[in-house]
């Protein structure tokens, strides 16, 4: 998936890449900009969300969409994500919680499954501990935002 002939990893790939694997909070491009520009600090935004789009066509970063926001992922490895309700903080799940998700062929019909999303929503430690009710939870208990 890697290979292309016109592809070179540039010293600002690089970097961005490596930054982006540091972390496993699944940054916007602003956020990989502010942590490039402190190993690159003359690099602009426009070069870093050029440079993410490539690196996501090209394998080596997954490129994430949640409620609108663009974010990205170093770890390109199969795996599932849980997103907070309150503040949109984005995790990996735990191996441990999903056992074996796979999709069936015979199951689906008239479809050829190109691939598939599978999103989590919750209330992270923080947010619950602040005391923040998802949406339906408030109605239930008719208190506004």
């Amino acid at each position: 998936m890697h290979s292309d002939l016109h592809f070179r990893m540039t010293h600002q790939r690089r970097i961005i890449l490596q930054e982006l694997r540091k972390v496993d909070t699944h940054p916007t491009a602003d956020e990989i900009y502010s942590m490039v520009r402190s190993v690159v600090p003359h690099i602009s935004m426009g070069t870093v969300y050029r440079n993410l789009e490539i690196l996501s066509e090209k394998g080596f970063v997954d490129k994430l969409e949640f409620g609108g926001q663009r974010r990205f992922d170093g770890n390109v490895k199969k795996h599932y994500h849980i997103q907070c309700l309150g503040c949109g903080a984005v995790d990996d799940v735990s191996k441990n919680l999903i056992n074996n998700f796979e999709i069936s062929p015979d199951k689906v019909h008239e479809y050829r499954i190109q691939g598939y999303r599978l999103l989590f929503f919750g209330i992270c430690n923080e947010c619950n501990s602040r005391g923040f009710l998802p949406p339906h939870e408030m109605e239930k208990l008719n208190v506004s935002k």
